[in-house]
């Protein structure tokens, strides 16, 4: 018989930054899920995924973070 594999919440954010002028700054992007992760205290990060959609401003970039917190580890 097989173990159950042991399985964790999977959290996750997105980010992006201000449409218009200015949205297609790779390092104001970044800047803003590193700020937020450094927030959310103790966190295993899982991934972190960056994509752009073309506007008439470049292309505007955003993020996705995720991660999984310690207590996520304790439920069942």
């Amino acid at each position: 018989m097989r173990d159950t594999p042991k399985q964790w919440t999977v959290r996750h954010f997105s980010q992006a930054n201000p449409a218009g002028p200015g949205c297609d700054s790779v390092p104001t992007l970044l800047r803003r899920p590193a700020d937020a992760v450094e927030a959310l205290g103790p966190a295993g990060i899982q991934d972190v995924v960056i994509s752009s959609e073309t506007t008439e401003h470049g292309p505007w970039w955003s993020g996705t973070v995720y991660s999984h917190r310690p207590e996520d580890e304790d439920e069942d």
